[in-house]
């Protein structure tokens, strides 16, 4: 039995009403599986304030959030999962993504403690890693006032040529990663070249990430000038 309910996970009161609905008409439920993700388009001298609160609040409040309401529930289930998703830009982060990965790399911190503290309970934890998954994350993400909309497209473009494990694939995995209780779940063979490249590299991995796919980092600019105008004066 499967119901729907349209929640804005940026709103804690509201996660709050839409676990309490699915715990009522789905009293066995024990997994949970938090998917909360959003884009911002623009270095962090681009984007402003409302922008990279906007991001936080969905892609790590959100999960932080949704556990908080699931949680007391499936500690009286005889066993439970809770599988929060990170993204390989919560093991790296490259330029351009300074919102996102401390997003996602909150999203990793919080789960690997919060499975520390499950440890020796009914409660499973799970971190999700996916490489490039082919979404439209990346068209629609939301984009800096002084980035154009070609540059998105441009972007989305790029995405789309490294992005090649299917959503279906992706969450095969993810039930896989939850019958096995990995711990971390990476997805796609780039998520797992990117954690091996991290783990030799852990502070000098960006120019060969760069290498392996193509992308140059934006152009240096001056606080205040927009990159699309540093790009222009780049020779």
């Amino acid at each position: 039995r499967v119901t729907e309910h349209v929640v804005d996970v940026g709103d804690r009161a509201a996660v709050k009403r839409y676990a309490a609905e699915a715990l009522a008409q789905h009293p066995g439920l024990n997994i949970v599986i938090n998917n909360a993700g959003v884009a911002l388009m623009g270095r962090f001298d681009e984007a402003t304030e409302a922008d990279f609160d906007w991001l936080m609040a969905i892609n790590f409040g959100g999960v932080v959030a949704s556990t908080r309401a699931f949680l007391p529930a499936l500690a009286k289930r005889p066993e439970a999962h809770i599988v929060n998703l990170s993204s390989v830009f919560g093991i790296v982060a490259p330029p351009g993504q300074t919102a996102y990965s401390a997003a996602k790399f909150a999203v990793r911190g919080f789960t690997e403690a919060l499975r520390h503290e499950m440890a020796g309970s009914k409660v499973r934890v799970s971190t999700v890693h996916p490489g490039g998954i082919a979404t439209g994350i990346a068209g629609h993400a939301r984009r800096a006032a002084s980035i154009s909309a070609e540059r998105q497209v441009e972007a989305a473009a790029r995405f789309a040529t490294i992005a090649k494990t299917t959503p279906d694939a992706a969450a095969e995995r993810i039930i896989q990663g939850i019958e096995r209780n990995e711990p971390r779940i990476l997805i796609g063979r780039d998520a797992r070249v990117i954690d091996l490249i991290q783990r030799v590299l852990p502070v000098r991995y960006l120019p060969v990430l760069q290498r392996l796919t193509g992308n140059q980092p934006p152009p240096a600019n001056a606080p205040g000038q927009p990159a699309d105008q540093a790009r222009k004066a780049t020779p």
